[in-house]
């Protein structure tokens, strides 16, 4: 059975749910309902109220191609152009990760580790190292009305993705996007550092699921034989970066909790946590500076 121009819109659910389920995708229901909706222009309230409408010939042509790109193992937010991340639209590109639930785990953790400066964030000075589309940032600079912030990546093409999605979120005026090697070019402290840096050991990635490993930029996956380059990397630059006070908010692979932390501590650091994510695994660690 082949998409129907003249299928209803809730049989087009069923036929791709059936079909992604068929391919061994985990998210077939929530694939089928995210590209019908893109597809057909509509929204999840017009699905609802609108469940037999047809989906004619332009609709179905798009929706086939998408299908097609699905089997293939392209992630839907590849196919979309975009994905939501601490419900905030993201644009993406080929230089940057799709933004993923686990991560706003840093964004929570930060958030609770600023306490009262939450709520009294003017003059909040915020750096994100390896800022890809600029979700952490974003994210932060949305909650905290007074701050500004600086995210830092390798590509051009990813600062260019974040500086688009400052604009798309309205907090373009407080935020700069540069291109750096973690904290080169910068000589100014910052009190909040945040950073979801490469941490899948080399060896790791071709084992991941093709939606990962053949769509993702390795450059933003590899951590180097141990999974850790980047966090000594971050360590390195922390002195010259880290404002008295300041405090740093790192994700961490779900295995990671101990060797980072360990890392972190023999520099100096005190380390609060592991935050777990959504599936209740380690994903995020706040450092603060032994005062000591």
């Amino acid at each position: 059975m082949t998409l129907q121009h003249d299928m209803t819109r809730v049989q087009t659910l069923k036929f791709l749910g059936e079909t992604f389920r068929s391919a061994g995708i985990d998210t077939a229901q929530r694939d089928a309902r995210l590209l019908l909706l893109s597809a057909a222009g509509i929204s999840h309230l017009d699905l609802i109220q609108s469940p037999r409408e047809t989906l004619g010939h332009e609709v179905a042509e798009k929706l086939s191609d998408q299908i097609a790109r699905r089997l293939k193992r392209e992630p839907v937010a590849r196919i979309l152009g975009e994905w939501e991340f601490w419900s905030l639209p993201f644009t993406l590109s080929p230089a940057t990760l799709v933004p993923r639930p686990d991560s706003e785990t840093v964004v929570a953790a930060a958030l609770i580790a600023l306490k009262e400066r939450r709520h009294a964030s003017d003059g909040l000075r915020i750096l994100d190292l390896g800022t890809g589309t600029g979700c952490l940032l974003i994210s932060l600079l949305h909650e905290l009305p007074g701050a500004t912030g600086i995210g830092v990546d390798l590509h051009d093409e990813a600062v260019q993705t974040a500086w688009l999605n400052a604009k798309r979120n309205a907090v373009d005026q407080r935020a700069e996007f540069i291109v750096s090697n973690w904290g080169e070019k910068l000589n100014t402290r910052f009190d909040l550092i945040i950073s979801n840096p490469p941490y899948i050991p080399d060896r790791v990635i071709n084992g991941l699921e093709p939606e990962v490993r053949e769509h993702d930029p390795r450059l933003a996956l590899s951590g180097g034989t141990d999974g850790l380059d980047a966090y000594r990397a971050i360590a390195d630059h922390l002195p010259d970066l880290l404002a008295p006070g300041g405090i740093v908010g790192l994700e961490i692979g779900s295995d990671q909790s101990e060797t980072v932390s360990g890392l972190y501590r023999r520099a100096g650091y005190e380390i609060e946590g592991p935050f777990a994510d959504f599936g209740a695994r380690p994903r995020a660690l706040i450092l603060r500076k032994d005062q000591a």
